[in-house]
């Protein structure tokens, strides 16, 4: 994997990541394909239609069903799932933390009781490298332990330290598998933990950043917490991270989110939130959100968002994306994710044109202005 910095305007950041598989330009939004598979789409939509160049599966969901052995003999993930460009895996930290009430932490790892039969499985460092080499991600992110906000200081100082001797144990395992010529073409990225404490941040990412890894994310945040306090720590944060190395903030967020983060050095995303959003009739536009079973659109000719080139809004009108979701049809939940995925990674294609234009913060004031903020 290489990563080079192309343009930078203030804090902001337009980068180029390549891995074995694709051509990513930063700042960059990944779909979230949590068992292999983007909700409703198919990887036609992903690569010829939506263009995408990184998606994101889950190690917990695909470890469990169907297995990561299965999908090893597949090919791994690209062949399993014919998409033939990059992922990235999460690594069940944050399944621990959403589905606390069937995990129990340790300092060696998390054991998790699968929320599928109830059978017990533990994830280790080493294990989660492990399935992660199985399943083959360009990109592969390690063991954490996070934390719901508010959480004390106690909780919170253990989860930097678990997750330090978790890092420490995993780029020291991945490292000696690569020297034995195993996920040589994959790449391990570790997560900064530490609530909205600065003083927590600060200790986890000079930790963290101080052991070579290939990048770094911030994790635990988008948990709880008040949306500027999110923005404060981000921009606490980045600063301590390697400037030569991308920059990922974890399970974020809304377009605000993307736009506010983007100012503050960050160069990756991920959320469920425009195809979870989709499914449940709400869409994103350049001059907000709508909620298309709103009756006002049972009539209406207008596409969703009339400056939107997508396939969805060069071809159905919003009255008929109106009765696909009052009468249930299921072509609805693929018309409206693929003008949410759309939304999203144009909105960061033109953040990016914006840095290296030098035109960052007009876009931003642009961006607020078309929502009448």
């Amino acid at each position: 994997m290489t990563f080079t910095l192309d343009a930078t305007d203030g804090k902001a950041r337009a980068g180029t990541l390549q891995t074995t598989h694709s051509t990513i330009q930063t700042p960059i939004f990944m779909p979230v394909g949590t068992v292999g598979s983007v909700k409703g789409l198919d990887m036609h939509d992903m690569m010829d239609i939506l263009d995408t160049q990184i998606i994101l599966a889950n190690t917990y969901h695909t470890y469990l069903r169907p297995g990561d052995e299965i999908i090893k003999t597949m090919g791994g993930l690209h062949g399993f799932t014919q998409y033939d460009r990059s992922f990235l895996t999460d690594s069940g930290g944050f399944q621990a933390f959403s589905l606390s009430s069937n995990t129990k932490h340790f300092e060696h790892g998390i054991e998790f009781k699968s929320h599928i039969d109830g059978s017990k499985h533990l994830f280790t460092p080493e294990k989660v490298i492990d399935i992660q080499t199985n399943l083959n991600s360009d990109i592969m992110m390690i063991l954490d332990d996070l934390v719901a906000l508010p959480a004390t200081k106690e909780r919170i100082a253990t989860s930097i330290d678990r997750t330090t001797q978790w890092a420490k144990e995993s780029i020291n395992y991945f490292r000696s598998q690569q020297e034995k010529g195993i996920c040589k073409d994959q790449n391990i990225f570790a997560i900064i933990q530490g609530g909205t404490d600065f003083e927590f941040r600060t200790k986890s990412a000079t930790e963290l950043c101080s052991l070579g890894f290939d990048g770094y994310a911030i994790g635990g945040l988008s948990v709880g917490e008040p949306n500027q306090a999110m923005y404060d720590t981000v921009e606490h944060t980045t600063p301590m991270m390697p400037d030569d190395k991308p920059k990922y903030l974890m399970g974020v967020g809304t377009p605000e989110d993307l736009v506010e983060n983007i100012a503050r050095g960050i160069d990756m995303f991920d959320c469920v939130m425009p195809t979870r959003n989709a499914r449940n009739g709400t869409i994103f536009t350049s001059f907000g959100r709508i909620t298309i079973k709103a009756a006002r659109f049972k009539t209406d000719p207008e596409p969703l968002d009339p400056s939107c080139q997508c396939y969805t809004c060069q071809r159905y009108s919003r009255a008929y994306l109106n009765h696909l979701f009052r009468a249930k049809e299921l072509s609805f939940g693929r018309l409206a994710s693929i003008h949410n995925l759309h939304y999203y990674l144009q909105l960061v294609k033109e953040a990016r044109e914006a840095i290296i234009t030098g035109t960052f913060e007009n876009f931003r004031k642009d961006f607020y202005h078309k929502r009448g903020l």
